[in-house]
């Protein structure tokens, strides 16, 4: 058994948008986040990677061949399991890293009754790992275990009984001396090992093939059999299989989905109905990643299936479940050149509600997610900076609509006082409130007609009804406001202009709009008004880059609008 020391890094730079809860930890190199939980306390923890070099301890050495060199060199530079935690205010409270004797990856995080920690993951040269943590991030103790093969945990979860059971594969062994690995065929083999919640080892065994197998995920049901969400790949197809066992590892059926193209599964839920829920990619026509959601019954027959058509390639690498029996899915959505987290909400039926994509003009991903006490939602995962080549830890809370939820204040909450405030305009279905602080009107006499910007008279009426409220609002809570964005946005068609054309003129309409609805509010200030005004206004055009979709279908009318967020401190 290693011996793990937890240390606490300097604060390293921790970049946030303006009041949104969206914190990115940079280390030295790539870093990245692969689960996330929320504790008792109610801040949020995650776990994953950070890399960092290991001092050397041989003596200055000449050397002749370049290989020689480089051997001594390999193990210089790795990743280290990193734990973080951070609370309402989006500040990290902890950030620790493991230093072992071994590079090491964690890739999953289990709340103990203790407000504590089961940390799952593997050594880099193929041991597989879990750690239990006090509250603070400190080790109670840690086991290595696996085969003298080249093992890889995927997922660690946590059991009724307060166990766990670690999850992965394990190159087949053709020993003869070690039962354990008879049913051994293939490349690689789904890999179990079941601990109690004092660490004990109850058991491990080993499934497979003639092919080459992997274990990805795996659920408990209520009667205590464990669902297991595996790969089988043979030639040029990567085919899904679903095991159920008993708590003591011994088989009860086996269903492969055998498909002629890639399907990779990402995640295994329990639903409350006591069904159970698989996440998958699957590819298309086109080669593309799209979202499959298998849901069945815990005597293998499929309920539903249904493959989400996306037009960018898409998969969801972690989905929950609300209380209400809605949905939400964390992954990536991909073009040529670029890669996007992605959120996506479904109804109980598996039917998509809702999507959006976050990121900078590069690589972004979220790995997992879990729902909030207060249904909100955190994913966590990788965020690389425009311009950068290094990945970094990446936290964002979210609310229920998928937009990134703001940071607590801790003197006042602004949304429900603008929920108070606006009350008789939302009973009237005049404007919507969202908790990220963006309003929408949503009356259609307060919509532009196609290709307008000047303001009709209701619209005046209505902005001088609007802005008298707003206003003064702002204005009297303006040590936490830092600004007030007015957008513009329009439909996206614009005649038979081509896509350039049709996006420029259209940018230049949305520009209109904004100023339009800028300058009527401001002039209607006084002077002393207007001056602090200067300060926290921002005007700006986005085309149709937010258009309002209906059934995966434009309303060019609703999406003729102007929007307005507020920016806290």
């Amino acid at each position: 058994m290693h011996k793990i020391i937890l240390f606490l890094f300097l604060l390293t730079s921790l970049y946030s948008k303006s009041s949104d809860f969206s914190v990115i930890v940079q280390e030295p190199f790539n870093d990245a986040l692969f689960d996330v939980t929320q504790d008792y306390d109610g801040q949020i923890s995650a776990v994953g990677i950070s890399r960092n070099y290991k001092e050397s301890k041989i003596k200055s050495k000449t050397y002749t061949n370049a290989f020689d060199y480089l051997s001594s060199v390999s193990d210089a530079f790795g990743s280290q399991m990193h734990l973080l935690k951070i609370d309402n205010y989006a500040k990290l409270t902890i950030n620790k890293s493991s230093k072992m004797s071994k590079f090491s990856e964690a890739i999953a995080v289990v709340k103990t009754p203790s407000n504590g920690y089961f940390v799952g993951g593997y050594t880099l040269d193929g041991s597989l790992i879990i750690l239990k943590l006090d509250s603070n991030g400190n080790a109670i103790f840690t086991k290595t275990f696996g085969t003298n093969n080249y093992d890889r945990m995927s997922n660690l979860i946590k059991l009724r009984d307060g166990g766990v059971l670690a999850i992965g594969s394990s190159i087949t062994s053709r020993s003869s001396h070690d039962s354990l690995f008879e049913t051994g065929l293939g490349l690689n083999d789904i890999y179990l090992t079941r601990f109690s919640k004092e660490g004990r080892k109850l058991w491990s065994k080993k499934y497979g093939t003639m092919y080459d197998d992997r274990g990805i995920d795996a659920v408990e049901a209520f009667d205590g059999s464990i669902l297991v969400l595996s790969t089988t790949s043979y030639e040029k197809n990567k085919n899904v299989t679903l095991m159920r066992i008993t708590e003591n590892g011994n088989k009860i059926w086996l269903k492969h989905y055998k498909t002629d193209g890639v399907i990779t599964p990402h995640k295994i839920i329990k639903l409350r109905d006591n069904n159970f829920l698989v996440s998958l990619s699957h590819k298309d026509d086109m080669n593309k990643d799209q979202v499959r959601l298998i849901k069945f019954d815990l005597q293998k027959n499929i309920l539903i299936d249904t493959t989400i058509s996306t037009t960018y390639a898409s998969g969801l690498k972690d989905i929950k479940e609300y209380s209400d029996g809605s949905l939400i899915g964390v992954g990536y959505v991909r073009d040529t050149y670029n890669t996007n987290a992605l959120v996506m909400l479904f109804d109980s039926t598996l039917g998509m509600l809702h999507q959006e994509h976050y990121g900078d003009e590069n690589y972004d991903i979220f790995n997992a997610v879990t729902i909030l006490r207060n249904s909100q939602a955190a994913a966590a995962g990788i965020n690389t900076h425009k311009n950068s080549q290094s990945s970094n830890m990446w936290v964002v809370k979210l609310n229920r609509d998928a937009t990134i939820a703001q940071k607590s204040t801790k003197v006042i909450n602004i949304y429900e006082e603008l929920i108070e405030l606006f009350k008789q305009e939302i009973a009237a279905y005049k404007l919507v409130i969202k908790k990220d602080l963006s309003i929408e009107f949503i009356d259609h006499e307060l919509y532009f007609k196609v290709s307008k910007f000047e303001l009709t008279t209701k619209q005046k009426i209505y902005l001088n009804e609007f802005s008298n409220k707003l206003i003064p609002f702002l204005k009297k809570h303006q040590t936490y406001i830092d600004a007030l964005e007015i957008n513009g946005h329009t439909s996206s068609e614009w005649g038979g202009a081509k896509f350039t054309s049709r996006y420029l003129k259209n940018e230049k309409l949305s520009m209109n709009r904004s100023y339009s609805v800028l300058s009527y509010i401001f002039k209607n200030q006084n002077l002393k008004i207007q001056k602090w005004l200067t300060n926290i206004l921002k005007g700006s055009g986005l085309s149709y880059s937010k258009n309002v979709m209906q059934a995966k279908h434009e309303d060019k009318e609703k999406s003729r609008r102007v929007s307005f967020k507020i920016l806290l401190n």
